[in-house]
């Protein structure tokens, strides 16, 4: 009923651009939890992850979810895709375009972010980060 988070393995030596640095970085671990929960479900690997919204323009989280996922991370030019995606429908709507395959034409990539991170690197940030949640689980007491 109540948010509640928790923020481990800081020092005395940790600052406020830490905190801020993974706050960020949170976004791409949750992501990575999702998208791994839908390519279990699936059956299928992702092999390219299409993104949009406003934390899109920070190209450190970008390349971080590319590198945690070890997939490309694709940005469009228009990052406000869920407005884009409503006057598309609404022109769908009228008959200003006949169908999904005409506005294909417009999406076009503004950058890819391709993982650079090594494998090693990558399996121990995501096992802190499955020590994080255990211990923000039993902090929570769930």
């Amino acid at each position: 009923q109540h948010a509640r988070g928790t923020i481990v393995g800081i020092t005395r030596g940790t600052t406020d651009a830490h905190i801020a640095r993974a706050a960020i970085e949170s976004i791409a671990y949750q992501s990575m939890d999702l998208l791994k929960a839908m390519e279990a479900d699936a059956g299928l690997p992702i092999k390219e992850l299409r993104v949009d919204g406003g934390a899109t323009i920070n190209n450190h989280l970008m390349q971080f979810q590319s590198d945690i996922l070890n997939t490309t991370v694709v940005r469009p030019k228009i990052t406000e895709t869920t407005a884009l995606g409503a006057a598309y429908l609404a022109g769908l709507a009228v008959g200003y375009w006949h169908d999904i395959d005409e506005l294909q034409q417009y999406w076009q990539k503004d950058r890819a972010f391709t993982p650079a991170m090594a494998d090693e690197t990558r399996t121990d940030l995501q096992k802190n980060w499955n020590r994080a949640i255990k211990a923000a689980q039993a902090w929570a007491g769930e």
